[in-house]
């Protein structure tokens, strides 16, 4: 098994976990706010040390690769990019809505027939979401979706599905009706929960190039001038 540094930063949560032979070795999460710039170094730095301390020399850098926030997505692929320039070892991306499945899949047994709806909140009514079955086989790709009642109604006649992340808090009054939608709190996307995706990228030689690897935005970036002040 590889020995992987793990590295999310898609939300208001940084974390970054080192990961050797299907086993947690570090993990640290900070939850207080958007505060990437300054933790994930040291993070990266601690994992470091804890690698040198037991003779792992980590073998790829994963990093979550979005859909999610510009500048966190940016923060964390640009640390990726350097860590793996600088030890000559190869980048692994992984989709942050497979992690978010990943970490509800791992918290117990779940019915065969159950999916999955991991949703990131992109701002008024819409989110980014995809739907995946007990497999991490999509049922709905992943796209921005505008939430209203009769959203996800074919797939929710049909089948219970979990919903969670910092998206699916808006959509619990719009699917009260519906008897399938079940929802889970406190779900975010960590970089322990990167293991297995991660590992399962390393065996099958799923490498970026680090050149050129952009994270996925799903929606472009735009900047927009301030208004004037009128004095």
């Amino acid at each position: 098994m590889p020995c992987i540094l793990n590295i999310e930063t898609y939300t208001t949560v940084c974390s970054v976990a080192l990961t050797c032979e299907g086993q947690i070795v570090f993990r640290r999460e900070n939850f207080e706010g958007p505060s990437h710039a300054a933790s994930l170094g040291k993070y990266v730095h601690e994992a470091l040390d804890v690698a040198q301390k037991y003779n792992l020399k980590p073998e790829a850098v994963a990093v979550s690769c979005g859909p999610g926030s510009y500048t966190g997505l940016r923060i964390g692929v640009s640390e990726a990019k350097g860590l793996c320039f600088g030890f000559d070892i190869p980048l692994i991306a992984v989709p942050t809505l497979e992690i978010m499945a990943c970490a509800v899949m791992f918290q117990g047994i779940h019915a065969e027939d159950v999916l999955f709806c991991p949703m990131i909140d992109a701002r008024r009514m819409e989110v980014y979401s995809a739907i995946y079955n007990m497999a991490l086989q999509p049922i709905k790709a992943v796209s921005a979706d505008i939430i209203d009642k009769n959203s996800y109604r074919d797939i929710l006649d049909k089948h219970k599905v979990y919903f969670f992340g910092n998206g699916s808090e808006k959509c619990k009054d719009i699917f009260s009706s519906y008897p399938n939608a079940l929802f889970i709190e406190n779900i975010h996307p960590l970089a322990a929960d990167m293991l297995a995706l991660s590992e399962r990228a390393f065996r099958n030689r799923e490498f970026q190039d680090v050149a050129y690897f952009e994270p996925f935005y799903l929606k472009e970036f735009v900047a927009t001038k301030p208004k004037h002040k009128v004095l």
